[in-house]
């Protein structure tokens, strides 16, 4: 691979020191970074080189003896920092002169790969400043690409998309962006896609003649933590529903694409996305739920008289013909009993839902199989079947068929989701990438979605409840 040069805006704050650089160590210990590289890190505080390795040191998320200390030093020696302002054109004239003395040490021009880890309302400013300072140009000539990993969420509603996309167009070509939803990059999220069309068991059973419904859930223990700044005027259904839990249910009901490729995958992500039904004031009553759990007012950084949901349930629909009449049931939430993120694909009744029970052992489910794709914890696919039990009567009773990651040899580790990410975006392959087209029709969706549940009263919920009614 060519010399590739990382430049990660907000390279002091908690994404970069929680994922990216540790997903950078690991990548490098892995033999999996070019050869040749270097880290930049751009920030407001002032650091010296040394001072900026031992900060980095001291706070990345790394476990103690994760690493040999050899390998950490050799990584650090790859990095080095630039003080300096998002909004200050003598920052990027800065910035440029050590990229090309970067180059220099390189005896060649290296790929560029710039990271927005930075608050959304910043991306504006540091797009435009870095068109200013020609640092969007790549060197040209069949090496030293430019590429730009812009973090979710992207933009505010339809119209701020439209505006960021727009401002990306103008400075990047579209294989050029890469649009981050780390879920996308999730091992078993990923399987959904081989799970389906590789088994020719379920792909003739998935649709609307044998499914009866799905549900896509994401449920934390944690509250906001200390967010409450950036998620008050955000809430649950723009923090995640417009992103994870959309890009969950796209896997689920895509078509197979004609071939298994960035172009390809997207598109048919995309198209299910197009397809959903619009939920309006109307229907949204029937449609939606919006909760707040008790005592998220007096978070840090949260306004007392906050009515931002910390909790969603949405029955979804997809105006296609593989999916007339499935619900889809979105839901997500903070602080509840547990945390987990997985999908439940209900497969309709036998039409012998009572066979071989009594009123005594009924199942309510009795006959109904349910798959199930657990993305965390505990990465695994099982499905929910049913037999026999012994004895001289036809009772029946439910059993699991269960994949679990963690029954893969050790030494095949499943990378972390930002490895996955910077490894792609550095190879560059765009499939777990958003696309521009995905973007816009998510929004397009969730934007009147979200005017429409923000006239439903708020339900209150304990902190750490199982369910909110």
């Amino acid at each position: 691979m060519n010399p590739t040069t990382f430049i990660i805006f907000g390279v002091t704050g908690d994404l970069a020191q929680r994922k990216l650089l540790p997903s950078l160590l690991s990548l490098y210990v892995k033999k999996l970074l070019p050869a040749k590289f270097f880290i930049v890190g751009f920030s407001r505080r002032h650091f010296s080189r040394e001072d900026f390795r031992q900060y980095v040191r001291e706070n990345m998320n790394i476990r103690a003896g994760q690493y040999r200390e050899e390998d950490i030093k050799h990584f650090l020696d790859h990095m080095c920092y630039e003080q300096g302002t998002f909004d200050s054109p003598a920052s990027y004239s800065t910035l440029a002169l050590r990229l090309t003395a970067i180059d220099d040490g390189f005896h060649r021009c290296s790929n560029k790969l710039f990271h927005l880890a930075v608050q959304p309302s910043f991306y504006e400013t540091i797009l435009d400043r870095l068109s200013e300072s020609g640092l969007t140009i790549p060197c040209g000539g069949n090496e030293g690409w430019t590429r730009v990993l812009v973090e979710k969420p992207f933009g505010n509603d339809i119209e701020t998309a439209r505006k960021l996309d727009a401002k990306l167009a103008d400075l990047f070509k579209e294989e050029q962006i890469f649009r981050i939803d780390h879920y996308l990059a999730k091992e078993a999220l990923q399987n959904i896609v081989t799970f389906r069309f590789a088994n020719a068991l379920f792909e003739p059973l998935w649709n609307y003649r044998y499914i009866d419904k799905v549900h896509i859930k994401l449920l934390e223990k944690n509250g906001i933590e200390g967010r409450g700044e950036f998620y008050d005027p955000v809430g649950a259904l723009k923090d995640v529903g417009q992103n994870h839990i959309l890009q969950m249910m796209a896997l689920v009901a895509m078509e197979r694409p004609a071939m298994l490729d960035a172009l390809h995958i997207r598109s048919e992500r995309a198209k299910v996305l197009s397809r959903l039904k619009v939920i309006t004031p109307k229907t949204v009553g029937e449609l939606g739920l919006r909760g707040q759990y008790e005592g998220y007012t007096s978070e840090k950084g949260v306004s007392p008289a906050s009515s931002t949901e910390t909790y969603f349930r949405l029955e979804a629909a997809i105006a296609n013909s593989r999916w007339k009449g499935v619900p889809f049931f979105l839901e997500s939430g903070k602080g509840l009993a547990e945390n987990r993120s997985e999908i439940d694909i209900y497969f309709k009744n036998n039409e012998a839902g009572s066979f071989g029970t009594n009123d005594h052992t009924r199942d309510p489910l009795a006959g109904q199989n349910v798959l199930t794709f657990r993305i965390q914890p505990d990465e695994s696919i099982k499905i929910r079947f049913w037999v026999k039990t012994p004895g001289f009567t036809f009772n029946v009773e439910p059993k699991t068929l269960k994949f679990k990651y963690a029954d893969f040899p050790p030494e095949a580790i499943t990378p972390d989701a930002y490895e996955r990410v910077l490894y792609d975006a550095v190879v560059g392959d765009q499939t777990l990438f958003t696309s521009t087209d995905e973007v816009m029709a998510a929004w397009k969706f969730i934007t009147p979605v979200w005017h429409a549940l923000g006239t439903l009263p708020l339900t209150m919920y304990r902190k750490g409840a199982r369910e909110v009614l």
